[in-house]
């Protein structure tokens, strides 16, 4: 049988090839039998003209689609269609697209050269190309799904650079040339991004080249910058806080695991040993990848934003490796801060419970101090313009009372002076309905409401640095807080329960308010309303949002964390907070089991220390609940 074969060749006409093997035969197979009477554009275009022949002319546009070119055929077929850019109307848009759609990036340099040469005078000649001539540069920033290896991070490697720089030379001569395409590529751009399911490297690597046109197109900003926004907005809600916390914390239960293993099996292989010395395993890890696929997307991504931002900071020196780029002045990052507002305001400022995404403007605003200011006074315009929505001013005070809260750049003055506005638009809205004996609801008074919890967040947040010296106490007891917390909108009752305990706390400590005897009203009247009905009833609360939450992704949060402040309860709020918080326990024990509101008001401030210490214990758990989404971050 081996015998027969042998002679016959049947053993080659049985074998199995691999897909790509035959593919590669196929290709071969059609150019050297289907192609090799192909002569040139030239000849193809007079046989069609003078003999109404188009044979020549479609087999040319199939030999340029599906034949591999080599160096000088390249060279020799791109000539001569330079040579005849005029002739290549639309009626032969089949040959010219095929010619715009050549592989030309990984040529030589004459090569490369050549290509674009005919692509620009190509469409200088030929406008009606310059949609499908733009949409092939752009799909080029595209990496491809498996190229991880050039992609490291979303950053080109080396060789991939010079690749990209060809591309990004010719669209930069297009430009210069013709002031049309600059529509094209905005739409193409945002036509092309890649989808937010796509691997990591995919989606970072399509933005390292959008932020690449930026720097050699400043015109383009604005636009591109919020397009940017918008998708990482896509990625920012595809990946929920409460999704990565889960999937981290899963992680790092297996590590522990593995690493208990590994430990386990040491100290056996260990065992004679007389000296051991040993590391935790947190010590010895390096920072892993998010865990969450589209979180780790956001994380690279977010990375690439700060990276750029980074040139318009005054105060950074740019190292050796970025090339030629300058750093920019105040007046630039000014500027820049316009376009990123922009975004803010069309993008982020309407979406519901963004988690990361927003940090943009807060790292961007940690640069310089007038940066932070200047958002904050964006802000602010944006919550006194009563022209505006009443959802989008009271996130605006959401955005003002969080970045109060949790910058660290910003200067304590600056604080000092939006709490005194806040107050002072608080107590004249006050004035003001009391005149005219107003709605007292909390859909009538949205915004007031959402003022007054964003005054109590920040003392209660930033007590320490508020009370630290007399000027201080003073400028506090300035803002007649009592006046607050005691008109006839009662706010502490549509406040978050850990705002309002904590404030009650700070107030108590230094004599600014008394909100005790409030909270346990407005305890009493929830409970009175629940039992005398026999159900529950939709209790009015305040749909809050704290933006600026701390920031979960790894590789871009150490940008973040130099600038960011977390919370540091004040000494003098201890006592006082647990006082606060035993009263409405009691309160509501005492209801629960008598069952009538009006004997509640009796209650003893001066409980013994065993109770005290279970009803403390009750409120700390009842606080826990509230994840980072909705809460105020005071359990930080």
């Amino acid at each position: 049988m081996s015998v027969y074969s042998a002679k016959t060749g049947l053993s080659s006409i049985l074998k199995s090839y691999a897909p790509t093997e035959r593919e590669k035969t196929k290709a071969a197979i059609i150019n050297k039998v289907r192609f090799r009477d192909v002569r040139s554009l030239k000849d193809a275009m007079t046989s069609m003209r003078e003999q109404n022949n188009f044979m020549l002319l479609n087999e040319y546009a199939v030999y340029l689609k599906e034949s591999t070119l080599n160096e000088a055929d390249f060279i020799r077929v791109i000539s001569e269609a330079h040579s005849m850019v005029h002739l290549l109307t639309p009626k032969f848009a089949t040959i010219a697209e095929n010619l715009l759609s050549l592989p030309w990036t990984n040529r030589s340099s004459e090569a490369i050269q050549k290509y674009q040469d005919f692509f620009v005078d190509l469409l200088v000649a030929q406008i009606k190309y310059v949609q499908f001539a733009i949409s092939k540069l752009i799909v080029l920033w595209i990496p491809t799904d498996n190229d991880t290896a050039r992609w490291p991070n979303g950053t080109p490697t080396e060789e991939k650079k010079a690749e990209l720089q060809a591309v990004h030379k010719l669209l930069a001569r297009i430009l210069s040339i013709i002031p049309i395409t600059f529509d094209v590529i905005l739409e193409y751009v945002e036509f092309s991004f890649p989808y937010y399911k796509k691997p990591a490297h995919v989606v970072a690597g399509y933005i390292h080249n959008v932020l690449w046109l930026m720097e050699y197109q400043p015109a383009l900003t604005e636009h591109l910058i919020q397009v940017l926004v918008q998708k990482l907005l896509i990625l920012d809600v595809n990946a929920p806080r409460s999704e990565i916390e889960e999937a981290e914390f899963e992680e790092e239960n297996e590590d522990d695991m593995d690493d208990d293993e590994d430990n386990d099996e040491e100290m056996f292989k260990m065992e004679d040993a007389t000296i051991t010395t040993t590391t935790t395993p947190q010590e010895t890890r390096e920072i892993l990848p998010m865990t969450h696929p589209i979180a780790h997307t956001l994380d690279m991504c977010m990375e690439k934003m700060y990276a750029f931002f980074d040139q318009f900071n005054p105060k950074k020196e740019l190292i050796a490796n970025e090339g030629d780029k300058i750093p920019k002045t105040l007046s630039h990052a000014l500027e820049f801060l316009k376009c990123l507002e922009e975004a803010f305001n069309n993008v982020i400022l309407p979406s519901h419970n963004t988690h990361h995404v927003q940090f943009l403007v807060f790292y961007f605003c940690s640069f310089k101090n007038i940066l932070g200011e200047k958002f904050l006074e964006f802000l602010w315009n944006k919550m006194k313009d009563p022209n505006e929505s009443a959802i989008i001013r009271q996130a605006s005070v959401g955005y003002i009372a969080s970045f109060l809260a949790r910058s660290k750049t910003l200067p304590l003055e600056v604080l000092k002076n939006y709490l005194k506005d806040l107050c002072e638009w608080a107590h004249q809205y006050i004035q003001r309905c009391d005149q005219y004996r107003a709605n007292g609801t909390l859909k009538a008074n949205l915004v007031f409401f959402s003022v007054c919890q964003a005054i109590f967040y920040v003392i209660a947040f930033r007590s320490r640095d508020l009370t630290a010296d007399k000027k201080g106490l003073l400028f506090l007891q300035s803002l007649q807080l009592s006046a607050l917390v005691t008109c006839n909108f009662n706010p502490l009752r549509v406040c978050l329960p850990a705002v309002a305990t904590a404030f009650a706390g700070v107030t108590r400590a230094y004599q600014l308010a008394y909100c005790h005897a409030i909270l346990e009203r407005n305890a009493r009247r929830k409970l009175a309303t629940v039992y005398a009905n026999e159900k529950s009833t939709p209790e009015e609360a305040l749909d809050t949002f704290f933006p600026f939450d701390p920031y979960l992704l790894k590789m871009s949060g150490k940008r973040i964390q130099p600038n960011y402040l977390q919370y540091q309860p004040n000494e003098c709020e201890d006592d006082s907070c647990s006082a606060v918080t035993n009263v409405s326990a009691a309160a509501t024990d005492r209801l629960r089991k008598r069952g009538d509101s009006e004997m509640a008001d009796d209650i003893d401030d001066f409980l013994i220390a065993d109770k005290r210490q279970k009803l403390s214990e009750l409120a700390r758990s009842h606080e826990a609940q509230f994840t980072y989404g909705l809460s105020p971050g005071f359990h930080t």
